[in-house]
């Protein structure tokens, strides 16, 4: 039972430290445009015999009522809105609701809520913080590019690029039929699905601003130490049982 004890406290200290990087991460991005911040999840795991239905004689009429302990499942995302920031900066545009924007680097194509856009030196419009790499595509799919002697570029509320009175394209703003799906790449990118399961977006654009981190620092900092202690009660309860193990095993030496 000791043992047993022991795997249950490691169980929970792996949790515990999931969650620590988890956290972490999110932390790290909490002034990140767009971000979308991991939430841990975890399953409980069933005792051997319920797991292996097929073994009777593992079978054990108290074990059999004991917790398996706690196993790490994949993270989920949370897709909550983050807060909509004026920027007053005409190359900005936030998403409200349900969307991404569609970026390529002329191999790939990605997902972000990163809408900070700026024009690289092909006059194409990128992401700000990718050096020029990710190009903001159209709702054909094609790179946005302006004539840079057509005057100052702006992007209004409903996506469309203009430069003075005239649209020269509208931002493709598609959303996957299942976001859960996605798959975080780095750089505040998701993978791109298939075009078959993706839709268009319900989601409007906001002129001049940026969204917000949907993630609190302030929260996170909290569960962080939650977390903590948890793993140090799960390590100190680890050491007890051992502890009380290795006296069992010195004593019985000395009766035998």
């Amino acid at each position: 039972m000791s043992s047993y004890g022991i795997w249950l406290s490691a169980a929970g200290m792996k949790v515990c430290e999931h969650q620590q990087t988890l956290h972490a991460n999110n932390l790290a991005n909490a002034q990140t445009t767009g971000f979308k911040s991991d939430l841990a999840t975890f399953r409980q795991r069933p005792v051997e015999s319920k797991e292996n239905g097929h073994a009777p004689h593992l079978r054990h009429p108290i074990l059999d009522q004991l917790s398996g302990g706690v196993n790490v499942r994949p993270s989920r995302y949370d897709f909550t809105q983050g807060e909509i920031e004026n920027t007053g900066r005409p190359l900005d545009v936030a998403i409200r609701g349900e969307g991404f924007f569609t970026v390529s680097d002329g191999r790939n194509k990605r997902l972000t809520r990163d809408g900070e856009f700026a024009l690289n030196t092909a006059v194409e419009l990128v992401l700000a913080d990718a050096s020029g790499n990710w190009r903001v595509l159209d709702e054909t799919g094609a790179v946005i590019r302006v004539d840079q002697t057509a005057g100052d570029v702006e992007i209004g509320n409903s996506g469309a690029v203009r430069q003075g009175t005239q649209a020269v394209a509208q931002i493709r703003l598609k959303s996957p039929a299942e976001p859960q799906r996605l798959r975080k790449i780095g750089a505040n990118l998701f993978d791109h699905p298939p075009e078959e399961v993706m839709k268009a977006a319900a989601g409007t654009m906001v002129s001049a601003s940026r969204e917000e981190s949907n993630y609190n620092p302030l929260t996170g900092l909290t569960q962080m130490i939650e977390a903590a202690r948890a793993y140090q009660m799960n390590a100190t309860i680890m050491q007890l049982q051992d502890d009380a193990t290795g006296q069992l095993v010195s004593r019985l030496g000395r009766v035998a």
